[in-house]
């Protein structure tokens, strides 16, 4: 984005990554460049829309906080789950209504809150004490959403370890001690984990929610929210789709009365499949054995673990790149490391076979817009990859 002016180029039918990258002038470009689908975006909305119609998405801007992104979400109208003042602020910046936004971070800075108060950004999250009275001195006003810890048994990223009260010691005590001090709650929420492939995780939860409202009503509440939090595939559509059929299910069950607002906060389940992220290789060097046989080659690309690969410091996965190399398919593969371009022996991408590679070639790694470009730094002086957007006419 330059001056607010959104630079999206538009395709035919489907996104040519081979014709984008002819047409990126990469031999020229030391970075590595992101090649943004927004239409992707679309779509996934309408998935959301037909397959959990009355819960509303509002999206986790800490998983991609690209201000083309934000607004291009915001003018497709979804809400926004957001974590700090920098957030909202980002988000409010593209005319988003406080009503369309919750402040989901349980401990927040004072100077935070008073932001949010002055936004009348009013619904927010707390799981301890010591919020609530934070919350008492600086935000009396706003409306708190009891977060509790309920978390899938298969996740990329737990949470309850740092955020969430005990559902059943916990939460009662907090919305009687809001009670005491004039507060309002009035709803409560979970997150099951990021890249969660539990599916019985979500009624759980949600089973625990009821239990919170049944409470806090009978302490003098009025509860009207519920957050089923995030933890949505984001590659996986089938695995969203067992997903949300648990969801709608128990909610049909547990909160039947259309007169509870129910939101989540999806993140990865929006942009993780829009981007794909092209890499150059920059150097290579062979290593081999104490008799002079072959044995692996290296390959130096010029993004790696400090940069679009971060996120894989807290979610390893394996990487199958995709080689832009005439029939790369029947070409013989060698055992191979590809590394990162800073000086540090961390910054290793994976071990994998390739063919003969060349400074130059390059290397296609897809489904790379979850938090990737959000934790990326300039580390060792290389730059972070650019971003280039695209859209379907």
């Amino acid at each position: 984005m330059v001056n607010g002016d959104l630079r999206i180029q538009y395709y035919e039918e489907e996104l040519n990554i081979r014709k984008v990258i002819e047409q990126a002038d990469l031999e020229n470009l030391d970075q590595a460049l992101n090649i943004c689908d927004l239409s992707s975006l679309e779509r996934k909305l309408r998935l959301w829309h037909k397959l959990m119609p009355r819960i509303e998405p509002h999206y986790a801007v800490k998983c991609n906080d690209d201000p083309v992104v934000v607004k291009f979400l915001a003018d497709l109208g979804t809400g926004f789950d957001c974590a700090s003042k920098n957030e909202l602020k980002l988000v409010l910046g593209f005319g988003v209504s406080p009503e369309r936004i919750i402040f989901a971070h349980p401990c927040r800075p004072a100077s935070h809150l008073r932001y949010a108060k002055e936004q009348q950004v009013v619904n927010g999250t707390v799981d301890n004490e010591y919020e609530i009275y934070k919350l008492r001195k600086h935000y009396p006003d706003s409306n708190l959403i009891v977060r509790f810890k309920s978390e899938a048994k298969k996740a990329l990223c737990p949470l309850g370890d740092k955020y969430g009260c005990d559902a059943e010691a916990d939460a009662a005590a907090l919305m009687l001690l809001a009670k005491a001090l004039d507060l309002k709650v009035t709803g409560t929420s979970f997150h099951v984990g990021s890249g969660c492939s539990e599916v019985e995780a979500y009624d759980r939860a949600i089973e625990k929610a009821e239990n919170i409202f049944k409470v806090g009503e009978l302490i003098g509440h009025k509860m009207e929210l519920l957050d089923v939090g995030g933890g949505f595939p984001g590659i996986d559509d089938e695995m969203f789709e067992e997903i949300a059929q648990a969801v709608n299910t128990s909610v049909e069950l547990r909160f039947p009365d259309e007169r509870v607002r129910i939101i989540s906060e999806p993140g990865r389940f929006f942009v993780e499949a829009a981007y794909t992220l092209i890499c150059k290789v920059h150097a290579k060097r062979e290593v081999r054995s104490k008799d002079g046989k072959l044995d692996t080659m290296m390959y130096y690309l010029n993004d790696g673990i400090f940069g679009a690969f971060a996120g894989m410091f807290y979610y390893p996965e394996e990487v199958s790149p995709e080689l832009y190399l005439d029939e790369a398919e029947n070409l013989p593969k060698l055992k191979s490391v590809i590394w990162g371009p800073s000086c540090d022996a961390l910054d290793k991408i994976s071990d994998l076979l390739l063919p003969n590679l060349n400074p130059g070639d390059l290397l296609g790694f897809r489904n790379m817009g979850a938090y990737t470009m959000p934790i990326a730094s300039p580390f060792n002086g290389f730059d972070v990859p650019e971003t280039r957007f695209f859209k379907a006419k």
